[in-house]
């Protein structure tokens, strides 16, 4: 029997925790394959040039999730909602650790991209029952621990790689969802929305949104070049270590456990935009992301694996931190419509990231790390010069 939490019109520091995790383990999904695309690609058939499909059809199907489902929170019990997407998470998990082709494994990968999305319907839930006055510290927390879930990912499915094989971290992660499940149904409160829109209202609706408010598009286009340079760069660092270093996975492990610093700047990115920092914090992240990429770029040539990852944590923080501004920003224009913003927003994010990550095999092959931190360092730089046409 499903135990119900009771209803809350409020936030607790206990609940905002559960908010964390289930969004980072739920997110963590989508970037297993990140750290694993040397592994994965051959053993299903997949040539060089198309390795980073096997992350760009996860965030695709995030994308898609984004714009048909997370409205949908504006409209259907958010409890139930997050519920049923993260049941057909453990159902696409099984799928690609079961997969022996590329067709099954890009397919279910796309599935499990799809149900992730789940997550982003729990970011607007949260928002939804804190108040004016800390909804940024509540969504920057939450963020938080969004963001250590996608850190911990690559080290984790390469560590777990290395000892057991590529499949592993599918199936581990597949009964971590099952466990999730049950602890969701226990702690989240309900939450009806209150509208008399129907489903093809709500999507018409969401994009009337993006149409009609120009801040959306603004900080839709600024972290859609900042997520698209981040899973450039972290599409292509683990074929890059393996090459120019001679990496193996528990080595691309340890890099990547070393980005996940950048986890830290989420919750003080929240802080600050309580306090109307909102400019000063944006052009801070996007100077410090094109700051990253020169870095990185230099580090690269000069064979300083260091510094390299001195520019992964810097473009982690600056990712992250310009995250949590433009989501404090955003969910103070409509409270009503948080699902549907979400949803136009998020998936504008995330055409920007696929795009990335299917741009990083390409650029290796033909530049080198040269050419994958150019290319990156030109998507932030237009974001910058965008943003100073505010």
């Amino acid at each position: 029997m499903t135990l119900a939490a009771p209803r809350s019109d409020t936030i607790s520091p206990g609940l905002t925790a559960v908010f964390a995790f289930a969004c980072g383990a739920m997110a963590a999904n989508l970037y297993y394959s990140q750290a694993l695309i040397g592994l994965i690609a051959p053993a299903i058939g997949l040539p060089p040039r198309m390795a980073g499909f096997t992350v760009t059809l996860t965030q695709l199907g995030y994308g898609a999730g984004l714009l048909f489902i997370v409205s949908l929170a504006d409209l259907v019990e958010n409890r139930r909602l997050a519920l049923i997407m993260l049941a057909g998470v453990v159902l696409s998990l099984v799928g690609v650790a079961t997969s022996t082709s590329a067709t099954t494994f890009l397919c279910f990968s796309f599935l499990t991209g799809f149900c992730c999305v789940g997550a982003q319907v729990l970011v607007p839930f949260a928002a939804h029952l804190a108040t004016d006055e800390n909804r940024g510290r509540v969504v920057g927390n939450i963020m938080g621990g969004l963001v250590t879930g996608i850190m911990l990912a690559r080290p984790a499915a390469s560590l777990l790689a290395a000892s057991f094989g590529w499949r592993a971290i599918f199936w581990v992660s597949a009964v971590g969802m099952v466990a999730l499940e049950m602890l969701l149904m226990r702690m989240l409160p309900q939450r009806r929305p209150r509208t008399n829109l129907h489903y093809g209202q709500i999507l018409v609706s969401s994009m009337k949104l993006l149409f009609t408010q120009p801040v959306i598009r603004r900080r839709a286009a600024y972290q859609a070049a900042m997520f698209a340079a981040f899973n450039l760069f972290w599409t292509g660092v683990p074929l890059f270590l393996a090459q120019r270093f001679g990496f193996g996975q528990r080595g691309i492990a340890l890099f990547a456990l070393a980005g996940a610093g950048g986890a830290l700047a989420a919750p003080i990115a929240g802080r600050l935009a309580d306090r109307g920092y909102i400019r000063a914090g944006t052009m801070g992240a996007l100077g410090a992301a094109v700051i990253a990429f020169m870095i990185s770029g230099w580090s690269g040539a000069a064979g300083a694996v260091v510094m390299l990852a001195v520019g992964a944590i810097l473009l982690d923080a600056a990712t992250q931190f310009n995250q949590v501004v433009s989501q404090r920003v955003i969910y103070a224009i409509a409270p009503e419509a948080r699902g549907r913003i979400t949803s136009v927003y998020m998936t504008a994010v995330f055409l920007g990231g696929a795009t990335g990550s299917s741009l990083a095999p390409a650029a290796l092959i033909r530049g080198g790390w040269t050419a994958l931190s150019v290319t990156g360092g030109v998507m932030l730089a237009a974001a910058f010069l965008l943003f100073l046409t505010e």
